[in-house]
């Protein structure tokens, strides 16, 4: 599956914005779903397979949830867990990623000194934001540029990744 149209502008937006999203949300998630299954795509789009990053995404995506399933302790207990600096305080205080799982409240996080770190938070909502407006800039300006609807015309034609794309089908 090619889809050409996707460029570098759309992937990494999507990449801050997923980032973000798990960093803010799925601590224990930061570096295997925020990180690394992100990376693995873009790389790939990058470097050797122009147009792919959308089938590529899908794969990485659903062999991580396979493995996710079959192995659920896996990114929650040592020594693979991994928390951001989003809880740094956890670590400094002995908790780990799995005795934080068993946490349901937000008074069990603070009773146990555990206290996100709102600024960090903020930077990478800042920062996926910033992203997401800047590639919805840039899609605007080349579709008026072009005179057309970037709904239902590709918009990147004639760029050099968009032919590199085209000339893999």
């Amino acid at each position: 599956m090619l889809w050409p149209d996707m460029t570098i502008w759309f992937i990494i937006a999507y990449d801050v914005w997923n980032f973000e999203y798990t960093y803010c949300n799925l601590p224990t998630h930061t570096w295997y779903c925020g990180v690394a299954l992100l990376l693995a795509p873009t790389f790939a789009n990058a470097l050797w397979n122009k147009g792919g990053w959308i089938q590529n995404r899908a794969n990485t995506l659903a062999i991580w949830c396979m493995f996710a399933q079959v192995f659920p302790l896996f990114q929650i207990t040592e020594p693979f867990s991994v928390l951001p600096s989003l809880y740094g305080n956890a670590v400094a205080n002995g908790v780990t990623a799995f005795d934080m799982t068993k946490m349901t409240s937000a008074a069990e996080l603070e009773a146990a000194g555990i206290v996100a770190n709102p600024t960090a938070q903020g930077v990478v909502a800042i920062a996926a934001i910033v992203a997401n407006v800047l590639c919805l800039a840039v899609i605007i300006k080349r579709s008026i540029e072009q005179k057309k609807n970037p709904y239902k015309n590709e918009i990147f034609v004639g760029t050099r990744d968009f032919e590199q794309a085209m000339a893999r089908r």
